[in-house]
């Protein structure tokens, strides 16, 4: 079995993720958008992210069809679900860059 991480905890199943311990659970650093928090708010940005909301869409068949192939046991509903919420988070995180690059190129022609 392949050890696929420092840690000194060995996997105890078929799979090579070692086993986590209350420790090791202790000792994790919650962050919510790259940012530290405390284990309230980590716990409130979780329960945030969950809630689901049923809608009516209509969707190509291609594009059905696309996601059921790829979905396999885990359900293509999921699975479209977590795409668009990628995009989302990549376009802020697009965002929050170019944001960023644009102060630090106004401040370095300010010097």
């Amino acid at each position: 079995m392949k050890q696929t991480s420092s840690s000194k905890t060995q996997a105890t199943s078929d799979d090579e993720a070692p086993a986590l311990s209350q420790a090791d659970f202790d000792r994790a650093q919650l962050r919510v958008a790259g940012k530290d928090v405390s284990r309230a708010e980590w716990q409130a940005a979780v329960r945030a992210r969950v809630t689901k909301q049923r809608i009516d869409i209509m969707l190509d068949t291609p594009i059905i069809e696309h996601f059921k192939s790829l979905a396999g046991e885990r359900g293509y509903r999921t699975l479209i679900n977590d795409t668009l919420r990628r995009v989302i988070e990549t376009g802020h995180l697009e965002a929050d860059l170019r944001q960023i690059i644009r102060e630090e190129l106004r401040s370095a022609t300010h010097d």
